[in-house]
C-alpha cells in the first residue's frame, strides 16, 4: 500500500521563515501569528534583515504595550507600508529596537509616509526645549533661546532627535521588506544634514540660555558646517565638523561655541572643530578678519581642500556667508600654490597609511577602492579646474561629479559608473552604522557568514540564480572597489588622452589649457612637454596607438606617484620608441600588471636605468613574478659569472669579446638596479652583485686579451698574470659609482726573460684598461691602478718579486693600509694567492702596527678631511668624506685591523661589514659602538647608491631639501617622500657614528 504524500503545511514553520532562535515558535504563538490569517505578516517578518532580532523586539514591544498591542497588531496586518518600515527597522538596528521598546508608543511615528521638511525638523527640535527667537541687536532667523536649559534639556533633545532619525531610517529601509519606494542616496544625505542643522540650532539655543541667561546675546556667532555636513551628504552616524566665526571673538563667543558643542555632543553626535585654523591648538573662535589672515598666510593645501565643503549651518547666517565669500576665492586658486601637488599627495598617503594592512580590503572609507578614492579624485579635479570654471563650485560629491561630466572634464559613462559605485559604498556604510548607531566604516570579515548575511539583506541584495545573497554582496563589493580604483586613475588621464589621441569623434576633449592644468596638478613640472609626449605615444598608427591609449591612464597614475613623473614619462616614451619593433613589449605591459607598475616606478625614480633598459630590453620581462618570487631576484651569482665568461669566450677578437662581456654586464646592471629601486635588495646584496659582475667582466676581458696575444705570438704567454682587487672591489663592496681599483702582478714563467715578461704584461694590462674604459652608452668601467707602488709614476705591472721587495723596504703606512683590502679577483689564481701571502706579513705585521705608523695614518686622515672634501660640499651630508661617512668608518675599521689582525685571525678580511662583525665577536669594541658604525656604513652606502640611481651619474653629496632629495630618499627605501626626515635620519646616524670614530680612531 502506497501512502499518499503528506500535504505541506499552509502556515510556514520557523525553518521556512529563516528563524533560528529555539524560542521562535513559542514567540509566534504568543503573538497569535501562527495561523493562516497571519501568513502575509509571517512572510514579511522573514524578509527582515535579522528576523530573529525583529521577532524578539516584537515580543518586547507586546510586553511593554500590554492592551495597546492590539492597535499595533492591527496596523501590521493591514498596512504594508508601516509593516515594511517597522520590520526592516527592528531587523536592521538593535539600537532602534531598544529605542522603540523604551518608548513603545513612538511606533506610531512610523505611520507617517513622507519625511518632514527642514523647517519642520528645526521647529520640532526647538520645541523640545521650548525655544523662542532671540531678541536684541544680534537677533537673526537661526538664533533662539531655550526656555528649558538645565540638565534635562539634553535628554529631551536626544529623544526628539532619535525619533526623527528613526523615521528616516525606517522609510530608508522599508524596501527591504515590502514593495516600498527606494529612498535615493542624495535624499538620505540631505535629510540627515537638515536634521543635523536643526540639532545644532537647538543646541545653540540651549547654549544661549546658559551663557547669556539675563541679557540678549552680545556677539554675532556663525556656525559653519564642514566635511560631509557642509556638503549635505551626512552619514547616519558621523562627527559633524564645524568652524566658528564671531564678531567680536571674545570670551562670550568662545563660551557659546564650547557650550553648543557640549550640548550637541551629549544629545546628538560628536561635534568636531579640529578643522579650524591651527587645528586643536588654535583658538576655538576667530573673527572673520582673523580667519582671512590665517588662510592668506599660513594655511596648507589640505585646508583649502577642506574648505570646498564649507556651508553656513546655523547661528548668524549672514556672517557665515561673509566667511564663505571671503575664503572661496582662495580655495579656487589653491592649485597654483607651489606646494599643491606635494601637499595633496602627502595628504592622500597619510590617509591611506591610517588603515592597518589587514583592514584595507574591508575599509569602506579609507581603503583601496574606497569612498575616499572617489572624494579625493573629485575634489582634486574641482581644485584644478574650478578657478576657470564656476560650474564646478558644487559641494556634494555626486553633484560635483555630475558637473565635471557636464563640462567635459570626465566622461559621462565614467561619471555614471563612479557615482553608482560611490552610492553603493555609502549604502553599505549607512547600513553598518544603523546596526548599533555606531560610527563605523569596516565591513564584516568575509568569513563572518552571519555578519555578511545580515548586511546583504539590509542592503537589499537578492540571489541571482548563481549565488545566494551573501555571494552577490561579496561580488558587488569586489566589483565596485575594482571599478573605483580603475576609474580613479581614468578620471585624471582618460580626458587627457581623449584630448590628444585619434579616438572616436564623440570622445570628450579638454582644452589645451585645461589639460595643462590637470597635468600640473598631478605632479608634472613641465605639463606642456608631458602633453607632447602623450600626443606622440597615442599618435602611433594602428594597434600600438590603441594599446597605448588603453594602457596610459593606469601607467600615468603610477608615474604620478613617483618622485619625477616628467622624467618617467619621457623615459617611457623613449623606451616605447626604442622598442618599437619589439611586439612583445606593449603586450607584456597590457597583460602583466606587475611588469607595467614596476616599470613606471623605475622610470619615474631613476635617471640611471632608462638607457640601460633601452639597450637591455629583455630585463623588462624580468619585472614579472615567477613561481618563487620576482624574476629580478632569480639569477644566481655563479650563473651570471658563467654567462659572462662563456659569452665572451665565443669571440677570438678581444674587442668583440670585451663588447660581449660589457653587454652582458649591462643586462646585469639593469637587473640589479631595477631590483634595488623597487626595494627588493638590501645594501650588502647590491654591493655583492655589482662586485661579482665587475669581477666576471674583468676576468672575461683579461682572458680574451691573453688568448688573442698568445694566438698572435704563436706560443704561450711569457708570464703568469693576476689582477688584485683593491679598495671596494677588493672588499666586494662596490657601488654603482665605484671605479675598480686594482694592482697588476706578473711572474715570468720558467725560461722566460723577465724584461720580455714584464713588457708583455704591461701591454696586456694596458689593453684591458683601454677596452674596458672605451666610450659607451653604458655606465663606465674604469680600471684604476693608481694604488700601485709609486702611484701613477710607478710601473703599471710589477713582478711578484718586485712587489715583495718594494713592500718590505719602501711601503708607506698608507700603502700598508690600502693592502688591507687587497684580494685576488682575476687572472692566474695561484699567482694571486702567492701575492696575498707575500703581503700578509706587511699588512698584518707581527705585534701590530707601530705607533709611528698610527700617527702617520692619523695625520693623513686629518689631511684628507681638510683637503679632499670638495669646495662647497657640506661635511655633514657628504656620503664618502663627510662626518661619519664611508671614509670615517672604513679608516676606523682598517686601523683596528692594523693593530689587532696579528692576533685576531678573523680580521684577515677585506670586507668592512665582515670586519666589523669580527671586531664585535673579538670584543675589541662594544657591540653598541659596532652597531653605530655598521648602521652608518649601510646608511651612507645606501644613500650614495641612491644618488647615482636618481641622478644617473656618480655623486657623493646629498642635496638639500627639495624634490631631488625626496627622490633620493624614496630610492634609498625611506618609508615616505619627506626628504627632510630622511636627511635628519642620515645626519643623526652619521653623527652618532662620528663620536665612535673620534674615540677609536683619534684615541691613544
Amino acid at each position: 500500500m502506497v501512502r499518499p504524500p503528506t500535504a505541506r503545511p499552509v502556515v510556514p514553520g520557523v525553518g521556512r521563515l529563516g528563524l533560528l532562535e529555539p524560542t521562535a515558535a513559542q514567540s509566534l504563538r504568543e503573538l497569535a501569528w501562527d495561523n493562516v490569517e497571519s501568513i502575509p505578516v509571517l512572510w514579511a517578518l522573514s524578509r527582515s534583515p535579522d528576523a530573529d532580532l525583529a521577532l524578539l523586539t516584537l515580543i518586547r514591544l507586546r510586553e511593554q504595550l500590554g492592551t495597546r498591542w492590539a492597535a499595533l497588531d492591527s496596523v501590521l496586518r493591514t498596512d504594508t507600508a508601516v509593516r515594511g518600515r517597522l520590520f526592516s527597522l527592528i531587523g536592521s538596528s538593535s539600537a532602534f529596537a531598544d529605542h522603540l521598546v523604551a518608548d513603545p508608543e513612538c511606533w506610531q511615528l512610523l505611520q507617517r509616509a513622507e519625511l518632514p521638511a527642514r523647517e519642520e525638523l528645526i521647529a520640532d527640535l526647538l520645541d523640545a526645549v521650548r525655544a523662542v527667537p532671540e531678541t536684541g541687536e544680534y537677533a537673526g532667523p537661526m538664533l533662539y533661546r531655550a526656555e528649558v536649559s538645565g540638565p534635562e534639556a539634553v535628554a529631551l533633545l536626544r529623544k526628539r532627535y532619535r525619533d526623527q532619525l528613526m523615521l528616516l531610517a525606517a522609510i530608508d529601509l522599508a524596501a527591504t521588506v515590502e514593495n516600498e519606494p527606494v529612498l535615493p542616496y542624495q535624499q538620505v544625505g540631505r535629510q540627515l544634514t537638515d536634521l543635523a542643522d536643526a540639532a545644532l540650532t537647538a543646541a545653540l539655543s540651549v547654549a544661549v540660555a546658559r551663557v547669556c541667561p539675563e541679557q540678549p546675546v552680545p556677539v554675532r556667532l556663525a556656525v559653519v558646517a564642514m566635511g560631509k555636513c557642509g556638503a549635505r551628504e551626512l552619514n547616519y552616524v558621523s562627527d559633524v565638523d564645524v568652524i566658528f566665526v564671531a564678531e567680536p571673538a571674545d570670551a562670550t563667543a568662545s563660551r557659546l561655541a564650547a557650550e553648543m558643542m557640549s550640548v550637541a555632543s551629549s544629545a546628538f553626535f560628536e561635534v568636531d572643530a579640529a578643522l579650524r585654523p591651527e587645528g586643536k591648538a588654535g583658538a576655538l573662535v576667530r573673527t572673520l578678519d582673523a580667519h582671512v589672515a590665517y588662510y592668506k598666510r599660513w594655511a596648507r593645501t589640505w585646508e583649502f581642500q577642506a574648505l570646498l565643503k564649507n556651508r553656513p549651518a546655523t547661528g548668524d547666517l549672514e556672517l557665515g556667508e561673509q566667511y564663505r565669500n571671503a575664503l572661496m576665492p582662495m580655495v579656487w586658486s589653491a592649485s597654483e600654490r607651489p606646494d599643491f601637488v606635494a601637499d595633496v599627495q602627502a595628504m592622500r598617503r597619510r590617509v591611506e597609511d591610517l588603515v592597518p594592512e589587514d583592514l584595507r580590503e574591508r575599509e569602506l572609507k579609507l581603503g583601496h577602492g574606497s569612498l575616499r578614492d572617489v572624494e579625493f579624485a573629485v575634489q582634486l579635479l574641482q581644485l584644478v579646474h574650478g578657478k576657470a570654471d564656476e560650474s564646478l563650485h558644487a559641494q556634494g560629491t555626486v553633484e560635483a561629479l555630475t558637473a565635471l561630466a557636464d563640462r567635459g572634464y570626465v566622461g559621462r559613462d565614467d561619471a555614471a559608473n563612479l557615482t553608482a559605485s560611490y552610492e553603493f559604498l555609502r549604502l553599505l556604510e549607512h547600513r553598518l552604522q544603523l546596526q548599533r548607531l555606531k560610527r563605523t566604516h569596516t565591513l564584516p570579515a568575509f568569513d563572518d557568514e552571519e555578519g555578511m548575511r545580515w548586511l546583504a539583506r539590509a542592503a537589499h541584495m537578492r540571489p541571482d540564480g548563481r549565488q545566494d545573497a551573501v555571494g552577490v554582496l561579496a561580488s558587488e563589493i569586489k566589483r565596485n572597489a575594482v571599478r573605483v580604483r580603475r576609474l580613479h586613475a581614468k578620471l585624471f588621464y582618460r580626458p587627457l588622452l581623449d584630448s590628444v589621441a585619434r579616438l572616436d569623434a564623440d570622445a570628450l576633449r579638454l582644452s589645451p589649457a585645461a589639460a595643462v592644468r590637470q597635468l600640473a596638478a598631478l605632479g608634472y613640472a613641465d605639463p606642456e612637454n608631458a602633453l607632447s609626449h602623450l600626443k606622440a605615444l597615442t599618435g602611433e598608427i594602428g594597434r600600438k596607438g590603441r594599446i597605448q591609449a588603453l594602457l596610459l591612464p593606469t601607467l600615468l597614475e603610477w608615474l604620478g606617484e613617483t618622485s619625477n613623473p616628467d622624467q618617467g614619462l619621457l623615459a617611457y616614451r623613449r623606451v616605447s620608441e626604442g622598442l618599437d619593433d619589439q611586439t612583445w613589449f606593449l603586450r607584456e605591459l597590457r597583460d602583466e600588471g606587475a611588469i607595467a607598475q614596476r616599470l613606471m616606478i623605475v622610470l619615474g625614480s631613476s635617471a640611471y636605468l632608462p638607457d640601460l633598459l633601452i639597450n637591455a630590453p629583455e630585463t623588462i620581462r624580468m619585472f614579472a613574478d615567477g613561481p618563487s618570487g620576482p624574476l629580478l631576484l632569480s639569477p644566481k651569482a655563479a650563473d651570471v659569472r658563467g654567462g659572462i665568461m662563456s659569452g665572451a669566450a665565443r669571440y677570438e677578437e678581444p674587442k668583440r669579446a670585451v663588447a660581449t662581456a660589457r653587454s652582458l654586464r649591462r643586462h646585469e646592471l639593469a637587473r640589479v638596479a631595477s631590483a634595488d629601486v623597487l626595494g627588493m635588495l638590501e645594501v650588502p646584496q647590491v654591493c655583492s652583485a655589482l662586485s661579482s659582475v665587475w669581477v666576471a667582466v674583468l676576468e672575461a676581458s683579461l682572458r680574451a686579451v691573453i688568448r688573442a696575444s698568445e694566438a698572435e705570438m704563436g706560443h704561450e704567454a711569457p708570464a703568469d698574470f693576476a689582477v688584485i682587487g683593491m679598495g671596494r672591489l677588493g672588499g666586494l663592496e662596490l657601488g654603482y659609482g665605484s671605479d675598480a681599483d686594482v694592482l697588476f702582478v706578473c711572474d715570468p714563467r720558467p725560461g722566460a726573460d723577465e724584461t720580455v715578461a714584464v713588457k708583455w704584461s704591461i701591454g696586456i694590462a694596458d689593453q684591458v684598461q683601454r677596452l674596458l674604459g672605451a666610450p659607451s652608452t653604458d655606465p663606465p668601467l674604469q680600471v684604476d691602478a693608481g694604488l700601485r707602488p709609486e702611484g701613477r709614476n710607478g710601473a703599471l705591472v710589477r713582478t711578484l718579486a718586485a712587489y715583495d721587495a718594494y713592500y718590505r723596504q719602501w711601503a708607506q703606512p698608507w700603502e700598508v693600509q690600502a693592502l688591507l683590502r687587497a684580494h685576488q679577483v682575476a687572472g692566474d689564481q695561484p699567482l694571486g694567492l702567492r701575492f696575498l701571502h707575500v703581503i700578509d706579513a706587511v699588512r698584518y705585521p707581527a705585534g701590530g702596527v707601530s705607533a709611528d705608523a698610527v700617527r702617520e695614518i692619523r695625520r693623513i686622515k686629518a689631511r684628507v678631511d681638510s683637503e679632499r672634501l670638495p669646495r662647497g660640499a657640506n661635511p655633514a651630508t657628504h656620503t664618502k668624506l663627510g662626518r661619519g661617512g664611508l671614509a670615517d668608518i672604513e679608516w676606523t675599521v682598517q686601523l683596528m685591523q692594523l693593530r689587532h689582525a696579528h692576533e685576531v685571525h678573523s680580521l684577515h678580511n677585506t670586507s668592512t661589514l665582515q670586519s666589523l662583525d669580527a671586531i664585535e665577536q673579538a670584543d675589541l669594541l662594544d657591540s653598541t659602538d659596532v652597531a653605530l658604525l655598521r648602521d652608518a656604513w649601510l646608511t651612507a652606502t645606501k644613500a650614495r647608491n641612491a644618488l647615482v640611481l636618481v641622478r644617473g651619474k656618480s655623486a657623493d653629496q646629498l642635496p638639500g631639501p627639495g624634490r631631488l632629495l625626496s627622490a633620493v630618499a624614496r630610492v634609498a627605501g625611506w618609508p615616505n617622500d619627506d626628504g627632510s626626515e630622511f636627511l635628519d635620519h642620515y645626519m643623526r646616524v652619521t653623527r652618532r657614528a662620528k663620536t665612535v670614530v673620534e674615540r677609536v680612531f683619534g684615541g691613544e
